[in-house]
C-alpha cells in the first residue's frame, strides 16, 4: 500500500512537470488566456499612463468599443459626440485614470471618465492679501474632459504585455506623448512649417500660425480698403525693424517690413502665394 502511494505521487509530479515543458499550443485554451499575473502586469503598466489622441474621442458613460484590429463604430462614436460632446481632439494629451481587465477586454477611463460635478467646482481661493477670491473652476471654462473606452480581444489571443496593448490601440492613441503643438506642426504644409521654424510670416497663414511664428503682436490696427476690412498685426518697436502682417479675415494677405527711426525704409516685402 505504501509502495503504491509513493508510485502514484511520483506519477502526478511527473505529469505536472511534463506539462510545464509543453508549448502553449498543446496545453489547451487555458494556457493561452490571461493569467492573474498577466493582468497585474497590464494594470501596473497602463494605470496613469499618458497618450496623445490621434482622432476625435467623444464623451460617453457607456464604454465605446475598440476592436483588436483597431476598428470602431464611427456611427456609435458620432452619436456619442453629438449627444455628449468632445472628450479629446486629435493632438490632445489624455491620461488613463481607471483600468479594469477581464479575460476578453480592457476597460479604461480617460481623464477621470465622463463623471459629473468635481469636488473642486465651486471652491474659491484667496488672492493674496487683497481680500478677494476667485473660483478654482469657473462654469463654462474650458478643461480636459473624460470618457470611457473598452479594448476587446479574443480570450484565446489576449495581449500579454503593455507594449502589445499599446500596439492594439495604435490607431487611436500615440503613446510617444507628443504635444498637441508637435502634432499640429506635423500636419502643416511644408512651406508654412518652414516659415514657422524660421520665425517668419508668409501669405496664406492663419492667425494661429502667425502666433506660432512671431508670437503675439505689439498692437493691432483695423482699416477698410476698397470696402474690404483688413487688420494689421504690428511687431517690433522703433527704433528698429517693424513687421506688418495684414489679415483679410483669418488669412494673411500681405507681409511687409519697415525700419523706423533709423533714417531708412525697407521696400515692401510680400510673402509668396
Amino acid at each position: 500500500m505504501i509502495f503504491r502511494s509513493v508510485r502514484f505521487a511520483s506519477t502526478v509530479i511527473a505529469v505536472v512537470f511534463s506539462a510545464t515543458l509543453l508549448p502553449p499550443a498543446l496545453l489547451g485554451d487555458n494556457a493561452r488566456r490571461l493569467r492573474d499575473e498577466d493582468k497585474v502586469v497590464l494594470l501596473r503598466g497602463l494605470m496613469a499612463e499618458y497618450a496623445t489622441s490621434k482622432i476625435l474621442i467623444p464623451r460617453s458613460k457607456k464604454a465605446l468599443a475598440i476592436e483588436q484590429d483597431g476598428r470602431y463604430s464611427q456611427e456609435e462614436w458620432d452619436a456619442a459626440n453629438n449627444k455628449n460632446g468632445v472628450a479629446a481632439r486629435a493632438g490632445d494629451l489624455v491620461q488613463f485614470t481607471k483600468v479594469e481587465i477581464a479575460d476578453d477586454r480592457i476597460e479604461f477611463e480617460l481623464n477621470g471618465g465622463m463623471g459629473g460635478r468635481k469636488w473642486y467646482h465651486g471652491l474659491e481661493v484667496g488672492m493674496g492679501g487683497s481680500g478677494r477670491s476667485m473660483p478654482v473652476a469657473r462654469q463654462g471654462m474650458s478643461s480636459p474632459s473624460g470618457t470611457k473606452l473598452v479594448l476587446r480581444f479574443s480570450k484565446d489571443a489576449p495581449p500579454r504585455s503593455v507594449d502589445e496593448v499599446k500596439e492594439l490601440l495604435g490607431d487611436v492613441f500615440d503613446f510617444n506623448q507628443r504635444s498637441a503643438s508637435e502634432q499640429y506642426m506635423e500636419s502643416l504644409a511644408p512651406e508654412v512649417k518652414e516659415a514657422i521654424e524660421a520665425k517668419k510670416a508668409i501669405n496664406g497663414m492663419d492667425r494661429d500660425q502667425v502666433i506660432l511664428a512671431l508670437g503675439k503682436p505689439v498692437r493691432k490696427v483695423r482699416e477698410t480698403k476698397d470696402g474690404i476690412e483688413l487688420e494689421d498685426w504690428i511687431y517690433g518697436r522703433p527704433p528698429g525693424k517693424i513687421v506688418f502682417v495684414t489679415f483679410d479675415g483669418n488669412e494673411v494677405v500681405e507681409v511687409r517690413e519697415e525700419w523706423a527711426g533709423m533714417g531708412q525704409t525697407a521696400p515692401k516685402v510680400l510673402a509668396p502665394h
